[in-house]
């Protein structure tokens, strides 16, 4: 089962959702196989006269680019999996709106 496949599977099931977000899994899927075949390059290049110089090479900034857009796609592609809950707050979220309500108070 390739990676297409199995993403398909996983999301939609049996439903008939798969025709509507095929393309979207296409791009996470190709997103996947650019991050792989980029991360094989190398980011940094360095001064042979002094190394202490350094300057990240174009592939530093395509994959760094092409990481955000896979970020995104991945959070589609989870909520439409109904993997991650918007209504939720995080422990970050319920810890800082707790101290906020405490400091509120007048005690």
């Amino acid at each position: 089962m390739d990676r297409k496949q199995e993403l398909l599977e996983y999301i939609c099931g049996d439903s008939d959702e798969g025709r509507l977000l095929e393309p979207v899994i296409e791009e996470f899927v190709h997103l996947e196989e650019e991050l792989t075949r980029l991360r094989g390059l190398p980011f940094i290049r360095t001064n042979p006269n002094n190394p202490a110089q350094q300057k990240a090479t174009p592939a530093a900034r395509l994959y760094r680019e092409l990481l955000q857009q896979y970020t995104n796609v991945l959070k589609i592609l989870r909520r439409a999996a109904g993997d991650e809950d918007d209504t939720a707050d995080s422990p970050l979220r319920e810890w800082a709106r707790a101290r906020m309500e405490k400091e509120d108070s007048p005690c």
